[in-house]
């Protein structure tokens, strides 16, 4: 620590790691000690956008032996995000890490039993559970606006192309692995936590439109959960439409479409649906994610010793599902979860 405050190093210096620096930034119990790369020259840029006062390189290793550093902020590329945390965790730093945090299950496991091991503090950057529908939604299904669910369904549609900054790395199987641990995460993230249920058996399909993925870029599964409850997940790099992040919620007593809300229980006078008027998840811009409540969320956690509600140990079944939905379209048939 420096001065009472925890110490960040950013790693990684890629468009989302500017609003992970902003957002560092807000917080007055950290203070930003480093920020590298695998190019110097990517970290500076950062640090001079952003008029950050702090080392700059290119070293990972250094960071890790860099005693000030009490957090590492972890943003690279898909297929360097578990060595560089398993190396994190062993030294003995705490994590915020970009999804995917792994591409094989091997990684998966890997990650979670070193952070385990280590007793660090982690958080995964599924940063849609702070939006403000999300929360809007965790609070009707909390006071049973629509009864038991028994269907779900949530899709991420984001047409990816060559303006993508991380489209060079993200369109090949060696970093970007599959159109699930891409992006499609995110929804079988958001899926997990308004189930409150976990995944036991996938079923999907996919096809390549486009051509610019080395992996099929459009999926498409069939899910049960543990409890019976069914639902359906899609990811979408193909689509020609604005980014769209679509949200169904079936339960026996009412119904739950985006921002939309039908409840017997709240309105039973209700007559057509009722609009919450709050920040959907309807863009894929950075800038849009609510990255200042992800980082205070972490800093919180370190300094009241808390686990997270998204740390690695969670976000270990996100990829789980992510990558049983991959073996299934690999196998072509259903598959059981855990995959262990």
């Amino acid at each position: 620590m420096i001065d009472g405050k925890l110490g960040v190093a950013i790693h990684g210096a890629g468009q989302v790691a500017y609003a992970h620096a902003a957002s560092w930034l807000k917080n007055p119990h950290v203070k930003i000690v480093s920020v590298s790369s695998r190019k110097k020259e990517s970290a500076q840029k950062l640090v001079d956008k952003v008029g950050l006062d702090c080392e700059v390189g290119d070293d990972f290793d250094r960071i890790l032996k860099d005693g000030r550093a009490d957090i590492v902020n972890l943003s690279g590329p898909n297929h360097v995000h578990t060595p560089q945390g398993v190396a994190a965790a062993q030294a003995g730093k705490h994590i915020l890490m970009e999804k995917p945090m792994c591409v094989s299950m091997e990684e998966n496991r890997a990650l979670r039993d070193a952070v385990a091991k280590a007793g660090v503090k982690s958080v995964v950057s599924f940063v849609l559970r702070w939006n403000p529908l999300f929360e809007n939604i965790k609070s009707l299904l909390a006071a049973g606006a629509v009864g038991e669910l028994f269907y779900i369904e949530v899709d991420y549609w984001h047409g990816l192309a060559e303006w993508w900054t991380g489209f060079d790395w993200g369109r090949t199987y060696a970093s970007g692995r599959s159109t699930m641990l891409t992006g499609g995460c995110h929804a079988v993230d958001a899926i997990r936590w308004f189930a409150g249920n976990e995944v036991a058996e996938v079923s999907a399909f996919s096809n390549n439109k486009k051509g610019k993925f080395e992996y099929d870029a459009n999926v498409a599964a069939v899910l049960k959960f543990e409890n019976g409850m069914i639902g359906k997940t899609s990811a979408l790099f193909d689509g020609e439409m604005p980014y769209q992040f679509n949200i169904d919620l079936a339960g026996t007593e009412g119904t739950i479409r985006d921002n939309r809300v039908w409840s017997k229980k709240l309105f039973p006078g209700q007559t057509g649906w009722t609009t919450m008027q709050t920040i959907l998840p309807d863009s894929g811009a950075v800038e849009h994610h609510p990255f200042d409540f992800e980082v205070n969320h972490l800093v919180d956690c370190i300094r009241e010793n808390r686990e997270s509600h998204v740390n690695i140990a969670d976000a270990y079944r996100t990829h789980e599902v992510c990558m049983a939905i991959d073996r299934s379209l690999a196998q072509g048939g259903p598959v059981r979860l855990p995959l262990e």
